[in-house]
């Protein structure tokens, strides 16, 4: 389950405090105990009762122009500080299940009962309400290929939720967990860790019931564009490139797969030579596309 950190007794403060305080204190987001040094800040932050409802009452007076300017998220976030490179800030509501706005949207608007993990870390603390629960998992993700349907060595942990105060470090492509509604309506506080790598690395959904990967999360821009090109210009060339030699199996898979939708005829021989490749997510997705 995710790390529990000791969040301190410093006094309250503001959020540009907590900025300063990140700013004059550079971590690298990889290094597990360096990103948990943060959580003390970001606790301090939730001891401030009135920082959120005075940016929210300051966003709804200019018609969330700054929400509408920077957030790419969904209206269950309140970006609080838009990203930087290094890290985001970030609030996130958690209606109840009987809530008007959980019965209206349905609960996948909000991912409860979405068993995941996360290609990034990220420190979160209980701000208001009694807390979203959480059924919590781990697992080893460096035997893994990243196949759907592939055992995932899921270890059920416990069921607990994110009370006020309680401070938690969610670790990279290790920590699953399946959310579910609070008893109330709730809001955690957020330092989500950002680093260059993290576009090619996976996400998952998985198949608590079964223990399995059910399927990969991460699409990053340049997977989708090169479905694009293969259509258009020289692209058939730089997908055959990608195909071959790209570093990241995920986007081989989907250079073959574009491939084999512009050129439908030859898409046998392209799998065919794709099932001896090393690399076994790409072996394992072209075997499935050549199974009967």
């Amino acid at each position: 389950m995710p790390r529990l950190i000791d969040p301190g007794q410093g006094s309250a403060i503001g959020l540009d405090d907590l900025v300063e305080a990140l700013e004059e204190n550079p971590v690298d987001v990889r290094d597990e105990d360096a990103f948990a040094s943060w959580g003390p800040l970001l606790a301090r932050l939730g001891r401030n009762p009135d920082f959120l409802a005075d940016l929210a009452i300051a966003e709804l007076k200019t018609r969330c122009a700054g929400q509408d300017r920077a957030n790419g998220y969904g209206a269950q976030v309140f970006l609080l500080r838009p990203p930087n490179g290094r890290y985001v800030l970030r609030a996130n509501f958690w209606p109840a299940r009987d809530d008007p706005v959980t019965r209206a949207s349905g609960p996948g608007a909000f991912f409860y009962a979405l068993p995941h993990d996360h290609n990034f870390p990220f420190l979160t603390t209980g701000y208001l309400g009694p807390g979203y629960w959480s059924d919590y998992y781990d697992y080893d993700v460096a035997p893994l290929a990243g196949l759907p349907g592939e055992a995932a060595g899921l270890r059920f942990v416990e069921r607990s939720r994110l009370e006020p105060g309680k401070l938690m470090l969610y670790r990279m492509r290790r920590d699953v967990h399946v959310q579910l509604p609070p008893d109330s309506l709730s809001v955690s506080l957020n330092i989500l860790g950002a680093d260059p790598a993290q576009p090619w690395l996976d996400q998952y959904r998985f198949d608590v019931t079964r223990g399995t990967i059910a399927e990969g999360l991460t699409v990053t821009a340049a997977e989708a564009l090169i479905a694009i090109a293969v259509h258009i210009g020289n692209g058939l060339d730089l997908a055959e490139r990608f195909a071959r030699s790209h570093p990241c199996s995920r986007m081989r898979v989907t250079a073959l797969e574009a491939l084999a939708s512009a050129l439908p005829d030859t898409a046998p021989a392209l799998f065919a030579r794709a099932a001896d490749d090393p690399d076994r997510l790409v072996s394992g997705r072209a075997r499935a596309r050549l199974s009967p």
